[in-house]
């Protein structure tokens, strides 16, 4: 898709269709009173018929424009202008571009960047408009030997003001950077467990390291982890024919005195359950257990495709869970790299043991935060369904921050406590620890595992369990929470 900013007059664009917006009240964005005046009122004349009521979301097009230069008008509802909101903004840009989506329109200039929205600026709003038309774009067809149709659409012009055309450009900047993250992450995930393995998510950092001067890659091998003593990641990788890899991407955008950001995603490229099986119902599924490692990868690559002014370190471990004769068995013991250790009483939590390690691993950075994101918990999914990620932490500024970015992104998390009462369910009588807490709070008790090895920095932890990937008809991956922590970025960088 070619995006692009636009400040002629609609009555001299190049385009095949012209998107404007009106609400319910038939009242017309300054851009739908233009159209509807070289059009002699034609718009008016169709909202006095009914044709159309200004419903958030609803859908007009018309086709044949007489005694006009425009080809096509694309009309969208916006709603109640009163309650008009962040997120109905980009339900009503999600409509417009489904409509397109089927359509033979080859190019369109979207006018939307101009709807009032209460704290937000065209760098936001133009930026929104990228980021919804990119996600509904998407289409997963690398394993597929009859490929989907290709989209006729291929040019979004984005309208704005002279005035605020270097505005928009940073938003059309942020926005082509956090669409191709997204979809790079989406990608990563659908592509099947058979493909996408720990070597093939390491040969990916290659990548992305290659893309750019200020990244330097070092993945360490089973034999590295070896050495520094993770007992507990390498117990994971034990019931695999796959190696596990821990993949270190480090992005210098910032002075060598600035502390890093350091960026954690768990990689789990299938997760079987190990011994703990899982049932068989859905298991193709857990193919999304690495979306927190190919968030991880796709941040650096937003965040080097913009220089942003940070210096960030990701870290991504990643392995398979396989049932194995040398797989781990509930009631074994583990050493950590920390020195503590842990009681395996489910091997289907392996996703802490994973993480622990390079919680640890994460404290020769001298990090200013840690921030680790992981499909952890079938809990979080019950507690908050697939509209929110878990958001948990040992710092109130951070965990305030990453809620603030994500209401800005419209990435929602929610906070869950991280009290001390919850650590006496991880009590073992044969270690320092228990990998599991029982069943109740589960997002809290491997939250709290997860404190035990963050205890020397400011840490926060977002469990994607429920927002990674949708399931059913419209199974793949979403893209979350790669919005969300490019906005927790774009504050650090503003700061």
């Amino acid at each position: 898709m070619d995006y692009s900013i636009e400040s002629q007059s609609l009555d001299k664009l190049q385009t095949h269709c012209v998107v404007v917006g009106i609400y319910t009240n038939q009242q017309l964005t300054p851009s739908a009173l233009v159209v509807d005046s070289m059009t002699h009122q034609l718009i008016s004349n169709l909202i006095e018929r009914g044709d159309i009521k200004g419903k958030n979301g609803e859908i007009l097009l018309i086709n044949v424009v007489p005694d006009c230069q425009l080809e096509r008008i694309l009309i969208v509802g916006l709603g109640e202008i009163e309650k008009f909101s962040t997120k109905l903004y980009r339900k009503a840009l999600a409509a417009v571009i489904k409509n397109l989506k089927t359509s033979q329109i080859q190019s369109v200039a979207c006018t939307l960047a101009e709807v009032e929205l209460a704290g937000q600026d065209w760098q936001w709003k133009t930026r929104q408009i990228v980021e919804v038309f990119s996600d509904i774009l998407y289409q997963y067809s690398q394993t597929k030997s009859i490929k989907p149709p290709a989209i006729a659409l291929q040019k979004l012009q984005i309208v704005v003001p002279e005035k605020e055309k270097k505005r928009a450009a940073s938003g059309l900047s942020q926005g082509v950077a956090i669409a191709e993250a997204m979809n790079l992450t989406k990608l990563l995930a659908d592509l099947p467990g058979n493909m996408c393995t720990p070597s093939y998510l390491a040969q990916q950092a290659v990548k992305i390291a290659e893309s750019s001067a200020k990244i330097k890659l070092d993945v360490l091998e089973e034999s590295d982890m070896q050495r520094l003593g993770m007992g507990a990641l390498l117990s994971v990788s034990r019931g695999s024919r796959q190696p596990a890899k821990l993949i270190c991407l480090n992005y210098q955008g910032a002075s060598d005195h600035s502390k890093p950001i350091v960026l954690i995603g768990k990689g789990l490229t299938f997760d079987a359950g190990g011994i703990s099986l899982k049932p068989s119902s859905g298991m193709d599924e857990m193919k999304y257990d690495m979306c927190g490692g190919a968030t991880v990868l796709s941040v650096l690559q937003a965040a080097a495709q913009l220089q942003l002014p940070l210096n960030i370190i990701g870290l991504v471990p990643s392995s398979e869970n396989m049932p194995d004769g040398d797989a781990n068995k509930p009631g074994d013991i583990l050493t950590s790299m920390s020195g503590k250790t842990i009681e395996v009483l489910n091997t289907d939590a392996e996703g802490r043991l994973l993480l622990c390690d390079t919680l640890t691993y994460a404290e020769r950075f001298t990090p200013d935060v840690v921030i680790d994101l992981a499909t952890l918990t079938g809990a979080c999914l019950v507690a908050l369904g697939r509209v929110a990620s878990g958001l948990l932490g040992n710092d109130d500024v951070l965990c305030n921050d990453l809620l603030a970015a994500s209401e800005t992104a419209c990435d929602s998390a929610w906070r869950l406590p991280l009290w001390e009462e919850y650590q006496e369910q991880l009590k073992s009588n044969f270690a320092d620890l228990a990998n599991v807490g029982g069943r109740d709070a589960g997002t809290i008790t491997a939250a709290c595992f997860l404190a035990r090895f963050a205890e020397d920095y400011r840490w926060a932890h977002l469990d994607i369990a429920g927002t990674a990937w949708r399931t059913g008809t419209h199974k793949g991956a979403t893209g979350r929470p790669v919005a969300l922590l490019m906005q927790y970025l774009f504050n650090r960088a503003d700061g």
